[in-house]
């Protein structure tokens, strides 16, 4: 019994017969004529590069010091992780796992998933949880919200600022460097690419 697919237009909501372009080509609406997809030859590779990029850029990013506060003389510096704990300590528990999970772990999972799917195709090495990490990964794009925490240190330092001469560690900028990172591998990641792999890796391992 043959079965058909079908996805929705996700800007006109069409119901279309599921079709993949080859490298090169490009798929659109015929009603609306939205960019459905257009596979890369290079996104496969570029992802790879990327999360690498991102590993390595996640511990300075959360280990070394990002802002300094100097007062009588004395510089007290955070990292990433103190902003965490003192919203845990003023008793905002909540606040305080929502931006751990949104700042710290979610990154560092989604950043993991992406090399770990990304290495498996470069190397062409099949693996029964492909799937399974594919679809995490794609549920970890709406909760990686780095941008969100550098804009909550941007407006603390302006507050700061009036107050105390301020410095800025190295930490600080690996973070920036790693959203930047965080945003071109959430955006640059081909997902028709990366399913019709997925499928030809698994296909070849069956047979």
């Amino acid at each position: 019994m043959n079965s058909t697919h079908y996805d929705a237009c996700p800007e006109c909501d069409l119901l279309l017969r599921y079709a993949r372009p080859k490298i090169g080509e490009k798929a659109h609406c015929p009603r609306c004529g939205f960019l459905l997809s257009r596979p890369h030859n290079q996104s496969i590779k570029r992802t790879f590069a990327l999360s690498i990029a991102g590993l390595i850029m996640f511990f300075p990013a959360n280990l070394l010091p990002m802002v300094g506060l100097k007062v009588l003389g004395n510089v007290n510096s955070g990292i990433l992780m103190s902003g965490v704990i003192a919203l845990f300590n003023e008793g905002m528990v909540a606040v305080a796992v929502v931006v751990f999970l949104a700042s710290i772990l979610f990154p560092l999972v989604h950043i993991g998933l992406s090399l770990l799917i990304s290495g498996h195709l470069y190397f062409n090495r099949p693996n029964r949880y492909l799937i399974s990490w594919m679809r995490w990964r794609h549920h970890l794009d709406e909760w990686v919200m780095l941008e969100v925490y550098l804009l909550s240190i941007i407006v603390a330092c302006v507050k700061l600022m009036s107050l105390a001469p301020l410095s800025f560690g190295l930490g600080l900028y690996a973070f920036v460097a790693l959203i930047i990172i965080t945003t071109m591998l959430t955006a640059g990641v081909d997902n028709a690419l990366f399913w019709q792999r997925i499928d030809q890796l698994n296909k070849g391992n069956n047979h």
